[in-house]
C-alpha cells in the first residue's frame, strides 16, 4: 500500500524509541521544508506532503504504543 519512500508501521516497530524520535525529527524538518516550498510556489511533488504527514502520525502512534507498553510492564 505504501508507495515512495514512506516507511511502514512494521518497519518502525522494530526501531528503538530513540531511533523513532530521530526519525520523527527528520520527518518534521522535511514537512517544514515542504511547507516552505509550497508557500514560495517551488513545490514540485505535492503528494509528498501527504506521505510525510502520515509518516509523522505513524511514528507518533508507535512511540505512544511503546510508551503505553512500558507503563504496563512497570
Amino acid at each position: 500500500m505504501l508507495k515512495g519512500n514512506g516507511m511502514g508501521a512494521s518497519d518502525l516497530r522494530g526501531k528503538s524509541p530513540d531511533e523513532l524520535r530521530t526519525e520523527l525529527t527528520n520527518l518534521k524538518k522535511e514537512a517544514f521544508n515542504l511547507r516552505f516550498q509550497a508557500a514560495t510556489n517551488q513545490l514540485e511533488n505535492t503528494a509528498r506532503m501527504r506521505t510525510v504527514k502520515r509518516s509523522i502520525a505513524r511514528v507518533n502512534t508507535i512511540l505512544n504504543e511503546k510508551a503505553r507498553g512500558a507503563e504496563a510492564e512497570a
